[in-house]
């Protein structure tokens, strides 16, 4: 099954279903779906970064600091993240991601607007990204994403987690 055929929940301003399509039918309609979004931490508490294979529905070739996805059809959030960072890195035995804040993202007509589910995690093992999904990675410092934030281009449904998570008070 190409990712386009895959079925998701679709859901209202509220993040209650209300259906379901396939996710080409629900970017092509902009139809308020569930994505989860996974900031994940190596031992040394460096930020795994990547930048997104060309053949991505949304957002191709751009740099992302999250690992993540759509949710699928009947899945929870916290399935969705586990499945999503597991897939996504090529491990298997990552801890349950920590769930950290959810907001509702407007994509500005790309892909409509998704519920999104921000979570932590930490990943002592080694990574092997997925090639469909990762075309480049590495472990950046706070202060060298904080420094690329000007010169890569993001994702902007990443970026809006990442200044959410920012904004947040300490401790």
């Amino acid at each position: 099954m190409s990712a386009a055929e895959e079925i998701l929940d679709v859901v209202d301003e509220h993040d209650r279903v209300i259906g379901r399509a396939p996710r080409g039918e629900v970017y092509a309609r902009g139809l308020i779906h569930r994505c989860v979004f996974v900031r994940v931490r190596d031992a040394g508490g460096q930020v795994f970064v990547h930048r997104r294979t060309p053949t991505k529905l949304v957002f191709p070739s751009l740099y992302d600091m999250f690992v993540g996805g759509v949710v699928g059809a009947g899945e929870s959030y916290d399935e969705a993240a586990l499945r999503e960072a597991e897939e996504e890195l090529g491990v298997r035995g990552l801890p349950r991601p920590e769930h950290v804040l959810t907001f509702l993202y407007d994509s500005g007509g790309v892909a409509g607007k998704w519920w999104s589910a921000v979570y932590e995690v930490r990943c002592e093992l080694p990574v092997e990204p997925q090639a469909e999904e990762v075309a480049w990675h590495g472990f950046l410092t706070d202060e060298e994403l904080s420094a690329r934030l000007r010169t890569w281009s993001w994702v902007p449904d990443g970026l809006a987690a990442y200044e959410r998570l920012q904004a947040r008070p300490a401790g």
